[in-house]
């Protein structure tokens, strides 16, 4: 079995963060397993507080996977502060893990900010690079690439100054878009658009992390980049369109959906 890891913040509603990430790599047939950077208090509405663990705690987290378990691939989601993230980045040097996908969390899905707005220049420098797939929304990309995006070649723009700043290949998603929800992939050399139906529903708290960790799950399998997001495109999609509405604001996606109802297609022991 492929093993997993994901570091980043903790929802403890179940809908986003570590919760989404190990529910996602389970749905996907991989062992997770987590590192937990910050606590958030949080819910479908909104976000009560957040608690940073200590970079030298977030630190002995990492060495604690790294020096017992073989770690196929490494989701990175919520760093929300410099010391963190450079934290994160020490340790990233220090065992050079294959396969990085990198979900640059800033918001909750109702807005609440989930960054200092002064890390992002540290975010830049000392995370980015490291990442094999970067996966931004909108709002995210705009803030990394410091330009306004409102067209599908803004988008395309936006995902060529990224990729300079260091990461391999970068999903720009379009959930914050209108019209069909399409999220361009470049890999350095190539684009490639994915474009699906809008789901008309308010329950997609986690939408992010769970495509992000889908990718993950599947580079760890052997998939290619291109395959990987196709896959996840595919996987996120069925998720929100059988959401479960769950709270009084942004409900969870159905993690386990697909599984539940097919069964689990290619696992390996």
């Amino acid at each position: 079995m492929k093993k997993v890891l994901s570091i980043a913040g903790s929802d403890c509603s179940g809908g986003a963060g570590i919760q989404a990430d190990l529910k996602t790599f389970s749905a996907h047939g991989v062992f997770g397993m987590s590192v937990i950077v910050s606590v958030v208090a949080e819910n479908t509405s909104r976000v009560i507080d957040i608690q940073d663990i200590t970079p030298d705690m977030i630190k002995k987290q990492i060495d604690a996977v790294f020096e017992d378990i073989e770690v196929d691939a490494v989701k990175i989601g919520m760093l929300s502060t410099p010391p963190c993230m450079n934290a994160v980045a020490e340790k990233l040097r220090q065992y050079q893990p294959k396969n990085i996908v990198i979900d640059p969390v800033m918001y909750a899905k109702n807005g609440c900010p989930l960054m200092e707005p002064t890390a992002v220049d540290t975010l830049i420098k000392t995370i980015i690079p490291h990442a094999d797939v970067l996966t931004p929304n909108i709002p995210e990309a705009e803030k990394i690439a410091d330009m306004r995006i409102s067209t599908v070649a803004d988008m395309e723009t936006a995902a060529k100054e990224i990729v300079a700043m260091g990461c391999k290949a970068i999903v720009v998603k379009g959930g914050h878009a209108t019209g069909n929800a399409l999220d361009v992939l470049f890999d350095g050399e190539k684009f490639y658009h994915f474009e699906t139906k809008r789901i008309d529903t308010k329950n997609t708290h986690g939408t992010g992390c769970t495509f992000s960790s889908a990718i993950t799950s599947q580079l760890a399998k052997g998939l290619s980049i291109l395959e990987a997001v196709q896959k996840s495109k595919e996987y996120v999609t069925i998720a929100i369109e059988h959401s479960l509405a769950i709270g009084h604001g942004n409900g969870p996606t159905n993690h386990f959906y697909d599984l539940y109802k097919n069964g689990l297609q290619g696992w390996e022991d």
